[in-house]
């Protein structure tokens, strides 16, 4: 048995937590501390502020996730100003042995070792995930992130990728239209722009502009509420189409990788996950031409478990130190 830290790395919030691992498993995940990364200057201020709260010494074992490439002397977050330099994580940290995986790498990690009760139907027949020996993992949160699970005869290996930022592909009058005033933002349009948090946003000033309506806010966190909650009508339109595209995404991302299943995640497919059965989401997903009927017989579940970060870094170093 391995006590360790359990660190997740976004772009607007570090978590962290204790854990136990033991023969590749994850034994036990305590609560999570969650930190703003705007608050901080660097992961070890963040560690420092955490281990401060805890209050005793802590393990000198951790599992690191981070929202970007591991690859490299020097990390630079996607979405987080923060720098990370690998080689002096253990000095800083005050560690013997860590394991450092990328944020949507350890999701899959997560998604690989689960049990079924941490996982929702959003379409797609009812089989269980473990069925599927390759499964697509992306998510929503302040960027999207994209992950391969592959499951073989020598078990499970979860393949990161930066999927989250190929192209937006528009798919009718509306989608041009966000395009079109995104690309007076942006030189390049990747889907990350439109299906992650601020995403909201750009899909919400697009729909304004269409209508000619004065724009009161273009603020993400003021949006995400009002179009849950259906107080406002253009942020509720902003939210559908969010979800339609989130299935096109989730739809092409699943044919590249051959899935046979997909999972969403990411803090915002959370938090999205009552409204995404009953939007856009699956008829997108299955709009793929001559693939319709194949992506009809792909299922696409949720991952519910409140951290599944931290808990797939923590697992990760326990396959790591199997």
């Amino acid at each position: 048995m391995t006590d360790i830290v359990a660190v997740d790395i976004g772009g607007t919030n570090a978590r962290f937590a204790l854990a136990k691992v033991d023969k590749g498993r994850v034994v036990s995940l305590e609560p999570e501390v969650v930190l703003k990364c705007a608050e901080y200057a660097s992961l070890q201020t963040a560690w420092e502020s955490f281990a401060a709260g805890v209050g005793e010494p802590l393990p000198r074992a951790a599992a690191i996730a981070v929202a970007c490439p591991v690859t490299g002397e020097v990390l630079h977050l996607t979405n987080n100003p923060w720098i990370i330099r690998p080689g002096m994580i253990a000095e800083k940290l005050g560690l013997d042995r860590f394991t450092l995986v990328n944020d949507f790498g350890a999701v899959g990690h997560a998604v690989a070792q689960l049990g079924p009760q941490h996982f929702r139907r959003i379409c797609g027949p009812d089989t269980p995930l473990a069925q599927s020996n390759v499964v697509s993992v992306l998510g929503p949160g302040t960027g999207l992130g994209v992950a391969m699970l592959v499951r073989g005869k020598a078990g499970a290996q979860v393949i990161p990728t930066e999927g989250g930022h190929i192209d937006f592909a528009p798919l009718d009058a509306i989608e041009d239209a966000i395009l079109s005033r995104l690309r007076q933002k942006f030189r390049r349009v990747s889907v990350e722009r439109i299906v992650a948090g601020p995403g909201l946003a750009n899909i919400y000033g697009a729909l304004a502009e269409i209508e000619g309506r004065a724009i009161a806010t273009l603020d993400d966190k003021v949006l995400w509420p009002q179009a849950l909650a259906g107080e406002d009508s253009l942020a509720v339109a902003a939210l559908d189409r969010f979800c339609m595209s989130l299935g096109s995404v989730a739809g092409d991302i699943a044919l590249a990788q051959g899935a046979e299943a997909v999972v969403i995640g990411g803090g915002v497919g959370l938090r999205i996950g009552d409204h995404l059965p009953r939007s856009g989401f699956a008829d997108r997903f299955c709009a793929k031409g001559r693939f319709e009927q194949r992506m009809q017989d792909i299922a696409v579940h949720l991952i519910t478990h409140p951290q599944p970060g931290l808990f797939g870094a923590a697992a990760a170093f326990a396959v790591e130190a199997a």
